[in-house]
């Protein structure tokens, strides 16, 4: 497994070490701490409205996952070797990522919601000897493996052949060797909002750094009940799911598929204390019934990010519920660039995502000049919550300086007090006529339409202007319609600018997301192009 980006010297690691930022304890050793500290405490819970879900403790989750990682070493797992994961986000998905790290394996994340063509793009680059799916893909791993016939890939389906979930105390063993916490123990991929995904190679020692820093900023404690609805395997996902949970030893409620009104019901039974989900989730809760007709009372703190957050609708639902949203802004390769704490103010909270993290060292680039000064730019860092890059180097010039600082591929400006906002992606700008407008901008206009509940602008050819603005939007009730004239007439009433006004609307029961849960506007950008051709 080659990562040709040596992101971190040995000096760097030596003063993150100093500074308490990276550890010598693993999540391996946290579960079993948490184990022998609360052994009867719930670890993970999953909710569904219809039946009970499987629930573990502390002391069955350890249990569960070293015979788990003995199964797998009975299958040939040996250290080093690569393991795909494609499972639904149970409490099953926890079990065998510890397992797997305690084999001294490396976990490959195909993500639940990944399609065959995507997921068999992850296992062409990473090569996995062993897939592990549960039975609802075991289908879809059998069209993997088809289509890679030049990979010497097994697949089995957790639950079966004698490979399961057993809480019974194992025998003592030295059979394992476990991952240390400088080792790559997790590839995942990048969420593929625009194309192919590629594999991002992940330490536990950069999310150890991520993990104190949200600890930090929202004042959380093993006594939270944390519900993350953001897949597993992606960078979002696996902090608020999996590494977090365990560092703090706080109790996890898992839902397999976003819903509205699951997870204000899971709220509601399990008296969730802190809600994970991207900025779409959070809207698409905002505007549903649900959010009123639950009780959200327990809710004290959500964490949001991975896309812009409409102001008007966030402050509503921390009207509603008394919660206090907070945003941070960084990626999957990157980690933390900035964030709110829950001392900020109201403002600073929904209008930023925070101030920049001064360990971070965030410059700001554009092209291959630093424009920092300028306050306006392409968010470059280096500092202890960096991935360790792609798989093989891909795209190493892309993804790194010159210098070999990481870039993000967003525009963002910085204000004289270090907080940062987003402006959009490099890609997010539609160029109308010479003049660059911000989908960030129009999307959060259109939003303050009652009848939308998600909306996603895109820029759509024209042979006058270049591009036009296109909106394609979701609604609270899926059958109602809404006309472009309708909320243009209302943003107009709002004192919208001109140049945010929307020029084509138009109306999907469900914007397409990526496998990452965040809305696929690449896939938008070719359905009004498609549209366009054929009119």
């Amino acid at each position: 497994m080659a990562v040709d980006a040596a992101v971190t010297t040995s000096a760097e690691a030596a003063r993150y070490r100093a500074a308490g930022w990276w550890s010598d304890t693993t999540l391996s050793d946290c579960v079993h701490h948490n184990a022998a500290v609360s052994p009867d405490k719930a670890a993970y819970a999953d909710f569904t409205r219809d039946a009970p879900g499987q629930a573990l403790t502390w002391s069955e989750f350890d249990n569960a996952a070293t015979n788990l990682a003995l199964d797998l070493h009975r299958l040939g797992v040996t250290p080093g070797d690569l393991v795909a994961v494609w499972h639904g986000d149970r409490v099953a998905i926890h079990v065998l990522l510890m397992a797997i790290e305690r084999c001294g394996a490396v976990s490959v994340g195909l993500g639940a919601r990944a399609g065959v063509r995507e997921a068999a793009q992850i296992i062409r680059t990473a090569q996995p000897s062993l897939m592990v799916t549960d039975a609802t893909r075991g289908p879809q791993a059998t069209e993997v493996l088809r289509a890679v016939p030049e990979i010497a890939l097994r697949a089995v389906v957790l639950g079966t052949g004698g490979l399961g979930i057993d809480t019974t105390a194992p025998a003592p063993t030295a059979e394992l060797s476990p991952l240390g916490p400088d080792d790559a123990f997790l590839i995942n991929s990048t969420s593929g909002t625009t194309g192919l995904p590629k594999c991002v190679v992940h330490t536990q020692n950069r999310w150890h750094y991520f993990h104190q820093k949200a600890v930090a900023n929202g004042e959380l404690s093993a006594d939270d009940v944390l519900l993350p609805v953001i897949p597993t395997p992606f960078g979002f996902g696996i902090w608020t799911a999996h590494t977090t949970p365990i560092y703090l030893g706080a109790t996890t409620v898992r839902i397999e598929r976003f819903d509205p009104v699951a997870t204000c019901a899971a709220i509601e039974r399990h008296r969730v204390t802190v809600l994970c989900c991207v900025s779409t989730q959070l809207m698409m809760i905002v505007a549903n019934p649900a959010a009123r007709d639950y009780d959200l009372s327990s809710l004290r703190v959500v964490f949001t990010g991975g896309e812009p957050l409409p102001y008007a609708q966030a402050a509503q639902f921390e009207e509603l519920t008394g919660v206090t949203i907070l945003q941070f802004y960084g990626s999957n390769e990157t980690g933390m660039l900035s964030a709110t704490t829950i001392k900020d103010s109201l403002h600073h909270r929904l209008r930023t995502a925070g101030r920049i993290v001064p360990e971070m060292q965030v410059r700001l680039f554009d092209g291959d000049d630093d424009v920092t000064t300028s306050g306006r730019g392409q968010p470059v860092c280096r500092g202890p919550a960096l991935s360790l890059g792609y798989l093989g180097g891909t795209d190493h010039d892309k993804l790194y300086t010159k210098d070999g600082w990481m870039r993000m591929g967003d525009i963002c400006e910085l204000d004289s007090d270090g907080y940062l906002t987003l402006a959009g992606r490099t890609s997010d700008f539609i160029l109308r006529g010479g003049k660059n407008i911000s989908a960030v901008a129009v999307e959060e206009v259109v939003d303050t339409h009652p009848a939308v509940a998600v909306a996603a602008a895109v820029a759509m050819p024209d042979p006058l202007f270049g591009e036009r603005v296109c909106v394609f939007a979701e609604l609270v009730n899926t059958g109602d319609s809404l006309e472009l004239p309708a909320l243009v007439d209302h943003l107009l009433a709002q004192g919208v600018s001109k140049e945010l006004l929307p020029e084509r609307l138009e109306v999907l029961d469900e914007l397409p997301r990526s496998s990452g849960g965040k809305i696929a506007k690449g896939q938008l950008r070719e359905t009004i192009r498609s549209i366009l051709e054929r009119s």
